[in-house]
């Protein structure tokens, strides 16, 4: 996660950005150059550069353009003579221990779960931190690494009547762990006796451990894990990002309600196939810190964080039925890694939007805003840098292509973004423990 040595990634944006390597900005890497302050909103900036941008087609990494242009209808729009919608940031709590995540349980109670690296969940009710923890396994939960933690919580779709939740964490020897619980008879409070450990997966490094879960529309779980940690891919003989044998570098399916501990949807890409694990639904990414799911449409935006030089976001429409190859390590977003040059393009996926480290180092994929509070941008998918605290907006124009626009300049380091039951969005600055609400202002 890199979450964290932020004071050191500044030191090191200053003199050489690629030299903040994944050491300092991988998953919950996203650090921003300076500690953030708990002022209840930051100002809509414009960016003076915009990054690269591709064909919803997914063109061949070669024929990705560079390209300046206006946001389309996400953008910030006129509403009346002399005012335009701006973007800014409303605090909803502080005091929060270096949150990673936060999400909702569907349930219709409106309830904000927060999760905090050193093993524990939140509860925010009407825009109060609740004392008590809804989970505490911090006495099983190895944190002490930049990147590891507690990273996620996925509650079922059917959690108002059976009460589960899966959380993903990596434990006391580093390893990752996905573990299912139950609540407990008090609907703030989970039984922590209840936890059964559905999946363990052994990791070589202390870093790119992944660490999203998520339900996708079709009912199943998904998974992010990392290649493994290290730089560049290095274990196994050709790295894990490729290796169909193993689960680092990979998205995966499973199913929750079948035989114990999962059962494989029988229409994962890989079942039956030679060499390949059948849990796998996509392969080829370094360090999916966060994806998410369209609520409108399905479609599984993931936000890859990168090597020295790129960070990207891809998308998979919610028909393709699995089996992408998002190229690393082969690639680094859309551009030959391993080789430098001349690598075989041949049957991998190209992202739909990058930026270089000149704008930060280390990507937060967020959410594909679907609110009603914010109508200017809906449609528009957020995501941010934890590095460089930039946020920008990715949408669809007119004839397929991406385009993406810088909508406000923090300096926060933004771990991760959350999505509440309405579709409303938020953000948390790791260092500072503070929640924020994404909100719209004329001006």
């Amino acid at each position: 996660m890199r979450l964290f040595q932020r004071r050191l990634c500044l030191i090191y944006l200053l003199l050489s950005l690629p030299a903040c390597g994944r050491q300092q900005q991988n998953v919950e890497s996203q650090q921003s150059p300076e500690l953030g302050t708990r002022g209840p909103a930051a100002a809509l900036t414009a960016s003076a550069t915009m990054a690269a941008e591709l064909a919803t087609a997914a063109p061949r990494p070669t024929e990705l353009a560079q390209m300046t242009s206006p946001l389309p209808s996400a953008a910030a729009t006129s509403t009346a003579p002399g005012q335009s919608v701006r973007l800014g940031l409303k605090q909803v709590v502080d005091g929060l221990e270096h949150p990673t995540f936060a999400t909702h349980a569907g349930d219709g109670t409106g309830r904000l779960f927060v999760v905090e690296k050193v093993g524990r969940i939140r509860i925010v009710v009407n825009g109060a931190l609740q004392a008590r923890p809804f989970l505490d396994i911090a006495d099983r939960v190895g944190s002490s690494g930049n990147e590891q933690g507690l990273f996620s919580v996925a509650f079922h779709p059917h959690f108002r009547s059976n009460g589960q939740l899966f959380v993903d964490y990596t434990d006391r020897s580093g390893n990752t762990v996905v573990a299912r619980l139950h609540v407990s008879s008090d609907l703030n409070v989970v039984d922590v006796s209840s936890a059964v450990t559905l999946l363990t997966v052994d990791q070589p490094e202390a870093n790119h451990n992944g660490g999203q879960l998520a339900f996708g529309p079709d009912g199943y779980l998904y998974i992010g894990l990392g290649d493994g940690g290290g730089a560049g891919d290095r274990h196994g003989e050709h790295g894990n990002g490729q290796n169909g044998a193993v689960l680092l570098g990979k998205i995966l399916r499973i199913d929750v309600d079948g035989k114990a501990p999962y059962a494989i949807p029988p229409d994962n890409p890989f079942v039956g196939k030679a060499g390949m694990r059948p849990e796998i639904w996509a392969l080829g990414v370094r360090n999916p810190w966060r994806f998410s799911f369209d609520r409108a449409t399905g479609d599984l935006y993931i936000a890859d964080v990168g090597q020295d030089k790129w960070e990207e976001v891809d998308v998979q429409p919610t028909r393709s039925g699995g089996g992408q190859n998002y190229g690393w390590n082969t690639m680094e977003a859309a551009h030959c890694f391993d080789p430098a040059e001349g690598c075989t393009t041949s049957g991998l996926q190209a992202p739909v939007a990058e930026y270089s480290h000149d704008l930060g180092c280390s990507i937060t994929g967020g959410y594909r805003y679907r609110g009603k509070s914010m109508p200017a941008f809906e449609a528009g998918y957020f995501f941010a840098d934890y590095c460089s605290g930039r946020v920008w907006v990715l949408t669809a124009a007119t004839g397929g292509a991406w385009t993406k626009k810088e909508v406000l300049q923090t300096s926060y380091g933004i771990s991760s973004f959350g999505e509440d039951e309405v579709g409303e969005l938020y953000l948390m600055d790791y260092d500072a423990g503070v929640l924020y609400r994404l909100q719209t202002t004329n001006s």
